[in-house]
């Protein structure tokens, strides 16, 4: 039967999420068994409580179809009581009640509320059809279609499991006290409202499910399940229809939304404590001096009640702390979900699930898109192109479509276009606010200087390539990155150790650095080739520049004439450490050129050598693929820094550098450089080096002796060298510590 409070219509709407309500509860139970006796005790006491109850006798006129009016009235309560007596499951009717009731419970939004009541039997029985019921179902089986009798035992051993009320556990045996106890527990429990969530969620059922799994299959132990995932996935969201749909079967419960947010604002803990117990006590207010006070007084509300507790926006464990200390204080079966985007959180109190919440897919975005751009689950037909577009360039991430799609409702084909142009160049300003509050979290300079370079210059590269070039930038990179990991604003992609940044998070961080100056030459970093172009050929970079990538085929075309680019162009970056150029000449010297190079990828170098007065000395990892060199350096130059060395593909390359002056050198790389014939001498006494590939050298022919001197060498890979024809014995006998060796296409004399 249903529940709303006829005294008070305006504190009490009988209304739902759903639509209208007429009834608090809608009372099941046989009527052979209790109907007289305690089933109208405790129909009388509600009606006394205020409260309007569904009972077959009064409400079910003479002459009606029973189980349609039945139906109707279990569709328009808030509640049901199910009155569980010895011969319950004897009645057919019953049965058939019960199975109703909870397709209701499942198939309704409103957070229809199910309360069983052990008369006479014990739960135990009901769950699984023992002792009475055992007979009753005895019989069911020789009269009953087979998917009946079956859909029965399910809807017995679900109601089973709910949190229920049993006579002679709560009133030993007191038919007055218990129903006290249940009017009580109705009133509690329709005092407690749904929060408010956003009409048409997209993708939320399945996600929301999962959770469901996790409570139902760990129903009697405490849990703590923690929701993680970047700004605007939904964490909230799937917090709140998760809560939603499961905070009535709980004794007590509690919403903490905001809590970082809360909690930096003056006295913020106690202010959490103080709404926690507000809660939990059904709205008696308790005084809180200090947290450490707030935290008894807490202890001794989680330990006596079942409570469904909700953690939102955790992003530091003093706020943890603040609320409990341990899962033993809370009582069995309680749960508590935290959402954070700090996924060391991950580690704390005790946290039996976690849950990283992914973003949409293609189908799920653009119907999630729709709903706020047009109001309904797909785009109209002249708007398809470009909404594919705007959900693209949204990642799948719930917050972007929402905002995005709202701008647009109502707007026209015109401003659609430039809408979407605009978004390619410049991120929408809403959706990087919101975006930001994880960069701004994290803990110091370091950490968000060490984001804004990979969001700049490092997305989807390998973490070993950015951690060598970076502590070389006075980073502690290792630990930097973890950081941002436990920001959520980076990601390690598992098998292949690269370095990955949503695309809305990286447009965050670039948004970051464009909004430094409104002139590109006096930004920390430029990334975009325009500007790049602009700042090299104008001579105006300046000395805030610490990284710029330019490849002149990005560029718009320009006079050939123009291409070829000045050397003091850089003279001025003197804090310049990060280097991409691509199809770049320059003319002029070196001398005063950016001398603080850390990181230096020059694709297609054109010249024949690297000037001799190119200040190299701070160099780490040295790129010149596709290069024109026939020699590195005419002469010598030392590179004590130098960890990496890759002329891959430079095919006129004929021989190597003295690796003499380049000691700590870990990885060289030579794929295809199909002139080399001289690797120098020098390479055996290369300590550090752990990768060395030469795949492709068709013309070399011999390799160093003292090659085999190698110690540290994990990685030796001469695949398609096929005129390599000479190797000792003693080289292979020495290099079989080599935990990777490739030799295809090679054919070995041995001597």
């Amino acid at each position: 039967m249903a529940l709303v409070r006829a005294a008070d219509p305006q504190t009490s709407s009988v209304s739902s999420t759903s639509g209208y309500c007429r009834y608090h509860v809608f009372l099941s139970f046989r009527g052979q068994d209790t109907r007289k006796t305690f089933t109208d005790h405790l129909y009388t006491a509600l009606a006394n409580a205020g409260f309007r109850a569904f009972l077959d006798d009064n409400e079910v006129e003479r002459g009606e179809g029973i189980k349609p009016k039945l139906q109707k009235a279990i569709k328009h309560s808030r509640t049901s009581v199910i009155v569980f007596s010895k011969d319950y499951a004897s009645s057919r009717w019953c049965l058939d009640e019960l199975v109703m009731i909870l397709e209701r419970k499942r198939r309704t939004s409103d957070d229809h509320v199910v309360l069983p009541v052990f008369y006479d039997v014990d739960p135990s029985h009901v769950r699984k059809q023992t002792g009475s019921l055992a007979k009753a179902f005895a019989r069911h089986q020789k009269t009953q279609p087979l998917p009946k009798v079956k859909a029965w035992r399910e809807a017995l051993a679900e109601v089973a499991d709910l949190a229920g009320m049993v006579l002679q556990n709560q009133a030993h045996g007191y038919e007055s006290k218990f129903i006290k106890k249940i009017v009580k527990v109705i009133g509690d429990k329709l005092s407690r409202t749904p929060l408010s969530v956003a009409p048409n969620l997209v993708g939320m059922h399945s996600r929301v499910e999962r959770i469901n799994f996790w409570l139902k299959r760990r129903s009697t132990d405490v849990g703590i399940l923690v929701i993680y995932g970047m700004s605007g996935i939904g964490k909230t969201t799937i917090a709140k229809t998760f809560y939603n749909s499961n905070f009535r079967i709980f004794e007590g419960s509690s919403f903490l939304e905001n809590i970082k947010e809360v909690s930096q604002q003056p006295n913020g803990l106690v202010q959490i404590q103080t709404q926690l117990l507000s809660n939990i006590l059904n709205g008696r207010k308790m005084k809180i001096s200090n947290v450490s006070e707030g935290l008894i007084k807490i202890e001794d509300a989680i330990s006596s009640k079942r409570v469904l507790l909700v953690l939102d926006d955790v992003d530091h464990m003093d706020q943890l702390d603040a609320i409990f200390q341990m899962k033993a204080q809370f009582y069995p079966g309680s749960k508590i979900i935290i959402t954070t985007r700090r996924a060391r959180l991950l580690k704390a109190h005790q946290v039996t699930e976690v849950y990283a919440v992914g973003t949409l897919t293609q189908k799920e975005s653009l119907e999630l898109f729709s709903w706020h751009a047009f109001g309904q689950d797909h785009p109209v037909k002249d708007y398809i192109e470009y909404s594919e577009k705007l959900v693209d360039l949204c990642g799948g991430l719930p917050l972007a479509l929402k905002v995005l799609g709202s701008s647009l409702l109502g707007e026209s084909i015109c401003l659609w276009k430039s809408a979407l142009e605009k978004l390619e160049a410049i991120p929408n300003g809403e959706i990087i606010n919101k975006l930001r509050v994880s960069y701004d979290s994290l803990q110091d300079d370091h950490d968000r200087k060490l984001f804004l370079h990979i969001a700049c210059f490092f997305v989807g590269m390998d973490k070993d390539y950015i951690v060598r070039i970076l502590d070389g930038c006075d980073f502690y990179t290792i630990v930097g990155i973890q950081n941002l990991i436990d920001r959520c604003l980076v990601t390690i992609i598992d098998g292949w150790d690269k370095v990955q940044m949503h695309d809305l998070i990286r447009g965050m961080g670039r948004e970051i650095v464009r909004l430094e100056s409104k002139e590109p030459w006096k930004r920390s970093r430029v990334w975009h080739h325009k500007d790049s172009f602009k700042i090299l050929t104008e001579k105006n970079g300046m000395e805030t520049i610490e990284g710029l990538v330019l490849d002149m085929h990005m560029c718009p075309t320009i006079n050939s004439n123009e291409k070829v680019l000045e050397t003091n162009a850089f003279s001025r970056m003197q804090e310049l450490k990060l280097l991409h150029l691509s199809h770049v000449k320059l003319r002029g010297c070196y001398a005063k050129f950016c001398s603080g190079l850390r990181w230096l990828c020059w694709l297609e170098f054109p010249l024949d050598s690297m000037p001799v007065d190119f200040p190299l000395g701070s160099i780490i990892i040295l790129e010149m693929q596709y290069s024109g060199l026939r020699q590195v350096f005419k002469g010598t130059k030392y590179l004590p820094s130098l960890k990496i060395l890759d002329l891959s593909h430079s095919h006129s390359l004929s021989e190597t550098i003295d690796f003499s002056y380049c000691p700590n050198l870990e990885k060289l790389v030579l794929v295809d450089c199909m002139s080399l014939i001289y690797v120098h001498g020098s390479i055996g006494n290369l300590e550090r080096l752990i990768y060395l590939n030469m795949k492709d050298c068709k013309r070399i022919r011999m390799l160093p002796k003292n090659i085999c001197m190698l110690k540290s060498l994990e990685t030796f890979i001469i695949s398609g060298c096929s005129n390599l024809k000479e190797l000792s014995i003693e080289m292979l006998r020495n290099m079989l510590f080599i935990d990777k060796l490739y030799f295809y296409q090679v054919i070995l004399i041995i001597i």
